[in-house]
């Protein structure tokens, strides 16, 4: 008789509420987010999630709706970039894009209580010495500045966060200087990472067919924030995966160029799997995630 799968069969009801607005004069905008969190439990991780560029807190179902039914609240701010802010170049706040993103995950995480509040008794039943950030593509570059991240060359404040004990990065942008195309060299230039100091535990997620305009190199740039910084401790690649990984930002989404629900399926149970051994939950489905992953889905390599 097989082993008892550690994942559960029966996933737990879930409520989502948006927009819980965090009031922001200086940004401009006020701060929206979504929450999402199951109807019942105790005890429960949050993990904050950055979307991808021009996507919202609307974004990223698969993901979002597979752990907040298995026992995670998870919250997930609007940036400035979003299509549904509709900000243009020519706004003062354009260029600085990228580091209020990271302000607003820290907005997140100190007026956590506040968003908890937009679902009645749900702050009674979190567990705040548990959290973890997660974000994909330009959100992996966000959250990576929680996890420790820099960028090279921008004297402003390390925005590693104490309170956050582990993390996420799904197809996170790799070194800078001469690994860029001209393109994005002269359009983006935080595209320039330290990942020196994430020291925070962290499980990366790349596509082996992801092949970024932004690079001169191919897929394996993905794969950097991996090789180059002590926290990470697992990389999962997606064989075939491309800059969607199969379609994590959206159910039945015309743009994802390489839909495939398996791979969304091993990207979300290997997440949440991960997420559960660094916060101290358990290291069950960790154990059995890695046993079971193989080609031709892909693979798990740690350190």
């Amino acid at each position: 008789m097989p082993a008892p799968s550690a994942i559960p069969a029966m996933p737990t009801p879930i409520i989502s509420v948006k927009p819980v607005v965090l009031p922001a004069p200086e940004r401009g905008d006020d701060l929206q987010v979504r929450l999402s969190a199951p109807v019942t439990g105790t005890g429960l991780p949050v993990v904050v999630l950055a979307h991808g560029n021009g996507k919202s807190m609307s974004s990223y179902d698969p993901l979002v709706d597979f752990w907040a039914s298995n026992g995670f609240v998870v919250v997930q701010p609007t940036f400035l970039d979003s299509r549904t802010v509709a900000l243009t170049p020519d706004d003062p706040r354009y260029p600085d894009i990228w580091d209020i993103r990271v302000q607003d995950l820290g907005r997140v995480l100190d007026e956590l209580d506040r968003v908890l509040a937009a679902i009645p008794g749900l702050g009674e039943r979190v567990d705040r010495e548990r959290i973890a950030v997660a974000g994909h593509s330009w959100g992996g570059q966000t959250a990576g500045m929680l996890l420790g991240a820099r960028v090279v060359g921008v004297d402003g404040p390390n925005r590693t966060d104490p309170r956050v004990k582990a993390g996420v990065l799904f197809a996170t942008a790799g070194l800078g200087g001469d690994e860029l195309t001209p393109f994005a060299k002269e359009n983006f230039s935080f595209l320039n990472p330290d990942f020196s100091g994430l020291t925070t535990p962290t499980l990366v997620v790349a596509g082996d067919h992801d092949q970024s305009a932004l690079s001169t190199r191919g897929p394996d740039w993905f794969t950097d924030v991996y090789r180059l910084s002590p926290g990470a401790r697992a990389l999962l690649t997606l064989s075939g995966g491309e800059h969607l990984l199969g379609g994590i930002h959206a159910y039945d989404a015309a743009d994802t160029t390489d839909e495939n629900p398996g791979r969304v399926d091993v990207i979300r149970r290997a997440s949440w799997a991960f997420l559960r051994s660094e916060l101290g939950i358990d290291d069950l489905a960790w154990k059995q995630v890695q046993a079971e992953i193989a080609e031709p889905l892909g693979r798990i390599d740690t350190k």
